[in-house]
């Protein structure tokens, strides 16, 4: 029944979790000991499960993580969808990555760093932190296209959904490399930066942007 209405079944309830499962022990192993000392058998000992089990659910190493990028996306899109409509645009994107699952993941701040150094260095990971990022692109646009009266398939809310996702990324990506004093960087640093990108962008000069997209017409 509950699954005819549209939410998922708790079998598929049950298959999410143990995604996650397997995605969170990943994530723990790759920021301890690297993406090449981990092994599939480290994972799925952490996990609790069996290497058949990790294979069904994960068909490669590099695939553990996936469910890790995409709670941070469906996270981020739906805290923003939620935000006042009046809000500006940095402050409710803000917001939402503090509200959302990327933020507390970043709680023990030195082993988000090194998980974020190990995703940005190591190929494969990134490609799918990069799928990822495609998909939030897609699901950004319509919700910000009634924040900036635009049409979500215009080409002017995908790029501006496509500059958020950029922004965010590379503000996390300077956060795990860069040491700006003698004691670890806090939650709020990652804030800092993450707003200072936003306002780089001027992503809240909406009717400049519709100015400029009105004189090309």
């Amino acid at each position: 029944m509950a699954a005819g209405r549209g939410r998922p079944s708790f079998s598929e309830d049950r298959r999410q979790a143990t995604r996650m499962m397997i995605a969170e022990a990943a994530a723990e192993l790759f920021s301890d000991r690297g993406y090449e000392a981990t092994t599939v058998e480290h994972i799925a000992a952490a996990a609790g499960i069996s290497l058949r089990t990790f294979y069904r659910y994960c068909p490669a190493k590099e695939d553990a993580l996936t469910p890790v990028f995409t709670a941070s996306v469906s996270g981020l899109v739906d805290q923003l969808a939620v935000r006042p409509a009046e809000e500006p645009l940095v402050e409710a994107v803000g917001a939402a990555f503090a509200e959302g699952a990327a933020l507390r993941r970043l709680a023990d701040a030195e082993r988000a760093r090194r998980l974020l150094r190990v995703m940005a260095s190591v190929p494969a990971l990134r490609t799918r932190w990069l799928a990822a990022g495609r998909d939030m692109r897609d699901r950004l646009a319509p919700v910000l296209a009634p924040r900036t009266d635009g049409d979500p398939d215009s080409m002017e809310t995908r790029l501006l959904a496509a500059a958020l996702i950029d922004a965010l990324t590379v503000a996390m990506e300077f956060w795990a490399r860069e040491q700006h004093g003698p004691q670890d960087q806090t939650d709020e640093d990652v804030m800092v930066l993450t707003a200072r990108a936003l306002r780089y962008l001027r992503i809240d000069d909406r009717r400049a942007m519709h100015a400029v997209a009105d004189d090309e017409l």
